[in-house]
Order: C-alpha cells, then structure tokens, then sequence
C-alpha cells in the first residue's frame, strides 16, 4: 500500500489509516510510558544539586518539547491550507491546538513547581518562561478563533495566519536562554557538544520523551478523526436543512 500525504488527503482513507494504527499506537504509548515512569521515580537516582526535584525535569522537559512541536505542527499545517490547499491541513492544526495547549500548561505548572525550590519563587518574568506564556496564550487564540467563526474554510485560514504569525515565538523560546541572561538553564540535552546530563538521569529523560511523542500521535490521530466526523455531521445536516427548505418552498 503506498504511504503518502497525497494518500492520506482523502478524508475516508485517513480514518481507515488512523483506525488501524491507533490501537497499536495506544499500546505503545502505555508501554514507554510505564517504563518511563519506573525509570524516572524508581530508577533514576536524585541529583546531586537538585536532589529529589530534579524527577520534575522528566515531565517537564518532554511537556516543553511536545508543546513546541505541536505549535511547529500547526505552523506548518497552515502553510498546508494557505498555500498547498490539503483538505485535512486545517483538521490537523485544528486538532493539535488543545493537544499543544495542554502540553505547555502542563510545563509551566511544572516548572513553577520546579522553580520554588530553586529560585525561592514560583514565577519570575524570565525570557524562557514569559515566551512559553506567550505560547500558551497563542494556543487559546487559535481554539478562541476555531470557536468564533463556524464555517470551516474561513476558520482555517485565519487560523493559519495568526498560527504563521506567532511561529517566530518558536525560536524564541529555544534560544531565549543564549540571547538573554536568564534565570532558567541553558540547553542540557539537545546541544552542539552532546549532553551534558549523567546516563542515569537522561535515559528515563529519553524514553519519557518517546512516550510522550506517541502520546501526542495518538491523541491527534483521535482528535483529528473526531474532527472529520464532526464536519461530515455538520455537512449532512446542513444538506437536510437545504433539502427541508426546497421541500416546504
């Protein structure tokens, strides 16, 4: 069977593809993530500077990963609507938004979490943590957009626009802490020299991290079929209404 976005443009083919490999997916999604919560809570020993804290790092970091990527998702789905015209490009960046939103929630309570016993307070206006607030504040802009516009097509581009718009907020965020003095650690995973996290600490980091990314396939995979469905409910009765007019006319 040939595997391609082209493939996948038909709505009827991505709900046949997306019924086969959700079950798959969700099996592997509970797998990582139980190894990766055994490794991370059980395994993985305190740091030596940040102690038992430091287990916060293994939700946080992948939740900031996750956000940013679906954030880069839906960037790239509205270039797909805008530009390319893909009939799911805006069910795809429709479906990420309360993925992502989530996602960036979940890290800033967990780095407020983390930041009270380091920095002494739960919030400070840092360049790390003012972006990942802007991201956050994006992503209730575009569900806010979704919602105010009901048809579609309109929904979608405007949607794709202020998802373009607010992109550059992305490269903020990962290199807010090489351009400003910041409260928040510079990058300790993904760098140009390598790691710079012990193997006990990172393992249980990685494999949470790859749990979390299936996760996030698996929920946008769900989210975008509801999404499908729902418009063809919507179509339908939208065609009733038509029909029911002419008729009573």
């Amino acid at each position: 069977m040939t595997f391609s976005l082209t493939h996948l443009a038909n709505p009827t083919r991505f709900l046949n593809f997306a019924g086969a490999v959700i079950p798959s997916l969700a099996g592997l999604a509970v797998i990582l993530l139980g190894a990766g919560l055994y490794l991370s809570f059980f395994v993985a020993p305190p740091d030596y500077q940040q102690g038992e804290t430091v287990r916060i790092m293994f939700i946080h970091v992948p939740s900031a990963w996750l956000a940013m990527f679906a954030y880069v998702l839906i960037a790239i789905s509205g270039l797909g609507t805008l530009i390319w015209r893909h009939p799911l490009a805006d069910v795809s960046a429709k479906a990420a938004a309360p993925i992502g939103a989530t996602f960036t929630f979940l890290a800033l309570v967990t780095g407020s979490l983390w930041g009270k016993p380091m920095w002494g307070t739960y919030w400070v206006w840092d360049a790390r943590l003012t972006s990942m607030l802007v991201l956050f504040l994006l992503y209730l802009g575009l569900i806010a957009l979704w919602q105010a516009i009901e048809e579609p097509g309109r929904a979608g581009r405007a949607a794709a626009i202020l998802a373009l718009v607010g992109a550059v907020n992305i490269p903020i965020i990962k290199f807010s802490v090489n351009w400003w003095n910041t409260l928040h650690q510079p990058a300790s995973v993904i760098r140009a020299g390598g790691p710079t996290i012990d193997s006990s600490l990172l393992t249980p980091l990685v494999v949470m991290a790859l749990g979390f990314t299936v996760l996030f396939i698996l929920l946008h995979l769900i989210a975008m079929r509801a999404e499908i469905l729902r418009r063809r409910v919507r179509a339908l009765q939208q065609t009733q209404v038509a029909q029911a007019a002419l008729t009573g006319a």
